[in-house]
């Protein structure tokens, strides 16, 4: 499943919010997310924490197994930042 996501960085919170899923879903997406962070967007610390909190968030919203091909619960590992390495808004492939 592929999202796209909004991302604040040094935001003070972590917070994952869904968006609209209705206007991305017909692109291929599930979706638009706005993700708050408290990491600082340098040396890749702000994409680590986006991935530890989409695994948590994604764990915890009773997403059913066939969402992640089988397997009972997602490992951070299968969260993969697509593009958008350098910005705030990124398409992060789950699953």
């Amino acid at each position: 499943m592929k999202i796209k996501v909004k991302v604040k960085p040094n935001a003070g919170e972590q917070s994952v919010e869904k968006i609209s899923p209705e206007l991305y879903s017909e692109n291929g997406f599930e979706g638009l997310y706005f993700v708050k962070l408290k990491s600082f967007a340098r040396e890749g610390e702000a994409n680590l924490e986006l991935i530890k909190l989409l695994t948590k968030y994604f764990n915890t919203q009773g997403c059913t197994p066939k969402d992640f091909q089988g397997k009972s619960l997602l490992r951070a590992r299968e969260v993969r930042i697509k593009s958008g390495f350098t910005s705030r808004n990124k398409i992060v492939e789950i699953g």
